[in-house]
């Protein structure tokens, strides 16, 4: 079982447009709802996968119930019952609050295939709320293959709780994976997580250095046992203690990104458990992420996309200089 925390959830809307225009009237012609907020979606692609997934974090109010009452329609594999195409499953393991969740609303731009994304912030969690969800949390943790620690953090809650979580799931001998930002991502780091997953935009605010390789690096110095940045079209950069790889889509994608870098999670976690080689964590996380991008929804991925793009990924192992004076790189396919 892998087990995901997803301490801000959200109920995820995407709004569909032929063509989005600014300060005029638009009509959609499509909505959609789905639960989500990032660990979710990693263990609804987790479950498509064919691994069981557990996930936990908060939820409050109407919106929060409307999110439970989806996470139970779906089917096995994090998808709608009809398309249900493998026996894993998604287990609710949330904490009920006061508050109430928040919405996520993605306006997709059908002739442009850009998403303009609005995120409302989450509710506040009470002290004895927080100290409820670590009771749950360390007897989840316990059972786990692995543990993810994924997005914001929701008000109330002090700014070293990943940091917390981490050493609780170490304790327990769990690998555990951190996907944040800011001053978050900075303390959670140094508490010694397995992976780290964070952007480029991420990787520079934590170490100051815009040269990828070199901030990967840098970052597991500040702490995470790997480090893989997400390049957005460009892939994905690894630096771990087997060697550093840069791993490329074959082609270029257009969709909606929402929730590629959640499938890009699920890919790691899925083959950190398999016991997978880097390359191969890499190359399925990267042909995920492009998957998802070609999927209507986030926590979903187009199957025969990923099945064409997994093995056209394009691995290649970096050298020990900074990334530009790398020389004879060696590629993985």
């Amino acid at each position: 079982m892998i087990l995901t925390v997803t301490l801000n959830t959200a109920l995820d809307i995407t709004y569909r447009t032929a063509a989005l225009t600014p300060h005029a009237t638009n009509r959609v012609a499509e909505v959609s709802e789905r639960p989500g907020g990032k660990g979710i979606n990693v263990a609804r692609v987790l479950a498509a996968l064919g691994h069981e997934s557990v996930v936990t974090g908060f939820v409050g109010g109407r919106t929060g119930d409307a999110l439970r009452e989806l996470l139970a329609a779906e089917g096995p594999g994090g998808q709608p019952a009809h398309a249900a195409v493998t026996d894993a499953l998604v287990t609710d393991a949330l904490v009920t609050i006061a508050g109430t969740t928040r919405r996520t609303i993605a306006v997709v731009d059908e002739t442009t295939g850009d998403t303009t994304q609005l995120n409302e912030p989450g509710p506040t969690v009470t002290p004895a709320e927080w100290a409820a969800f670590l009771t749950s949390y360390e007897g989840l943790a316990a059972r786990a293959d692995a543990v993810a620690l994924c997005g914001s953090l929701p008000p109330g809650i002090h700014v070293g709780a990943y940091a917390e979580l981490v050493r609780l799931a170490r304790a327990a001998g769990r690998p555990v994976l951190l996907d944040t930002s800011g001053e978050p991502l900075r303390r959670g780091i140094a508490a010694r997580p397995d992976l780290v997953k964070p952007n480029a935009d991420e990787l520079a605010q934590l170490t100051g250095s815009r040269e990828p390789l070199r901030a990967t690096r840098d970052a597991r110095r500040r702490g995470g046992r790997a480090v893989v940045a997400s390049l957005g079209a460009a892939g994905l950069l690894a630096a771990t203690p087997d060697g550093s790889w840069r791993a490329a889509p074959p082609t270029a994608v257009r969709g909606n990104p929402t929730g590629a870098g959640d499938s890009a999670v699920a890919g790691l976690l899925s083959g950190l458990v398999e016991r997978l080689p880097w390359p191969e964590r890499l190359a399925r996380a990267v042909a995920l992420s492009a998957a998802t991008v070609l999927a209507p929804a986030a926590g979903e991925f187009d199957r025969e996309a990923y099945a064409d793009l997994l093995p056209r990924v394009a691995v290649t192992e970096q050298s020990s200089q900074p990334e530009q004076e790398s020389h004879a790189p060696r590629q993985h396919r």
